[in-house]
């Protein structure tokens, strides 16, 4: 199984001095991620950290009504745990995988140890958080100021750069979960995408045919979170 997975496919890990990966990776638990398997719950002690190589997971909120929205998607490019190493311990919002694979697991008392290290790994951390509340607040102020077809744009982009296929599995029950709005509204955003030629869409499944044109639709949400992400993590040594 290791062989198969290398913690280089999380960009994160991949970022680390190849000596200082080499001495983490006994510490690494490679563990497999079902679709809508919880990590972390409101309010409860997190006890590892996650470091996804082909898994995404979705940091969800869920207001007291039932309504549920996602603040931020996290793949390949980051880490789940951001609470461990601030103080926190715990977080308001849950963790629950969105595309199913594999991450690299971590123990919070090591997660925490090379945080306190004040090393590479803290200013990789340290950067990636500040990536993270990039991402969530122009998340927040996407679904207030743009429409549905250009936040469903956003959504497909930023989970394509996740995985190594143009094929997505996925509802649109999921995808109006995760963007807060009417799954009619996505059905109707799905619709037009369609026929513009830039996906395909069949129960369950999401092909994204021509991912130059579905960015034309989508706002400029997309571009300040991948421009600040490549920012933060490029030259970190």
């Amino acid at each position: 199984m290791m062989a198969l997975h290398s913690p280089n496919q999380n960009h994160l890990l991949a970022a680390l001095p190849d000596a200082d990966r080499e001495l983490l990776a006994a510490r690494l638990e490679l563990v497999p991620l079902r679709l809508g398997e919880m990590l972390y719950e409101p309010g409860i002690q997190l006890q590892h950290a996650y470091f996804p190589t082909t898994s995404i997971v979705s940091l969800h909120y869920v207001m007291a009504s039932g309504a549920s929205a996602e603040a931020a998607g996290v793949g390949n490019e980051g880490m789940l745990g951001v609470s461990l190493f601030m103080g926190g311990n715990t977080t308001p919002s849950s963790a629950v995988v969105q595309t199913a694979g594999h991450a690299f697991r971590m123990e919070r008392s090591v997660l925490k140890d090379e945080f306190n290290h004040a090393g590479v790994m803290q200013r990789l951390l340290l950067r990636y958080s500040q990536a993270l509340m990039t991402q969530m607040m122009q998340t927040a102020v996407c679904n207030r100021h743009h429409s549905v077809e250009q936040q469903l744009s956003r959504w497909l982009l930023l989970t394509l750069d996740r995985v190594p296929t143009r094929e997505l599995i996925m509802t649109q029950e999921l995808v109006a979960s995760m963007l807060g709005v009417r799954r009619e509204g996505i059905t109707e955003a799905a619709g037009k995408l369609q026929s513009a030629g830039f996906i395909r869409y069949r129960r369950g499944h999401i092909s994204v045919l021509d991912p130059a044109g579905l960015a034309t639709r989508a706002c400029e949400c997309y571009a300040v979170v991948k421009t600040e992400l490549n920012r933060l993590l490029s030259d970190v040594h």
